[in-house]
């Protein structure tokens, strides 16, 4: 038996397993200034960190006053991330660490996330962590995207899990509103920093303001322990 007992472990993955946030923000730009719109800074992208694809794109139209269909936008914006996440995205060294002890343990593991299915499959398959992490969700492929529960929810069901037993990381303030709203603990580690005192993130079972510079595999895997011995 696993040394987390039932604990099941469901990663998001842009800003919380890779490093993938530059990739959507090149994306969102070249895209944007398709359709006419210039200058689409970092700041601006910051807004959408954790709201899926679909609903940036459902944003921008609104925002930008995009007249072209949703599907169309949508289409230009996933061709070109993948064409930048096949040679630019890395996992985080700690997160790989902590996949890599988690897998060895036994802990079952899935992804959840915000991004198409080919965007989650590329991104897997060039870090190499399609090798661990076979059970993955997109936001796609449920009713309602983040901060709604539901992608949590069907990573559950697919790993056959109670959502009390599973432990969710979490980058972004709707992802850590998800998490809670599904009955799951989270591990916060805010990709922005100055989202760090969000309400969401405030709700979490372990916030790691410091992000990504903060979190370690070892730190993770004790706290994990640590729930385990709660039952």
């Amino acid at each position: 038996m696993s040394t987390f007992g039932t604990l099941s472990v469901i990663f998001d993955l842009d800003g919380t397993l890779v490093d993938s946030e530059p990739n959507y923000y090149e994306a969102g730009r070249r895209t944007l200034s398709e359709y006419g719109v210039p200058d689409f800074t970092w700041e601006e992208h910051e807004r959408y960190v954790g709201i899926s694809t679909r609903e940036t794109i459902a944003d921008w139209r609104e925002r930008y006053a995009l007249r072209a269909p949703e599907e169309e936008i949508l289409a230009a914006k996933n061709r070109h991330y993948l064409d930048l996440a096949g040679s630019a995205t890395r996992a985080y060294p700690e997160m790989r660490a902590f996949v890599d002890a988690l897998a060895a343990d036994g802990v079952p593991m899935a992804v959840a996330s915000g991004s198409s299915p080919a965007a989650i499959e590329a991104i897997l398959a060039v870090t190499g962590l399609d090798t661990l992490l076979r059970t993955v969700v997109s936001a796609e492929e449920v009713a309602h995207g983040k901060p709604a529960p539901d992608v949590f929810l069907e990573a559950a069901r697919r790993l056959g899990a109670d959502p009390a037993d599973c432990v969710v990381l979490e980058d972004a303030a709707p992802g850590a509103a998800a998490a809670r709203a599904a009955g799951m603990r989270c591990i916060a580690i805010p990709y922005v920093a100055a989202q760090a005192d969000a309400p969401e993130f405030a709700a979490a079972d372990l916030l790691l303001r410091g992000g990504q510079r903060e979190f370690t595999a070892k730190r993770a895997l004790e706290w994990l322990e640590q729930q385990a011995g709660r039952g």
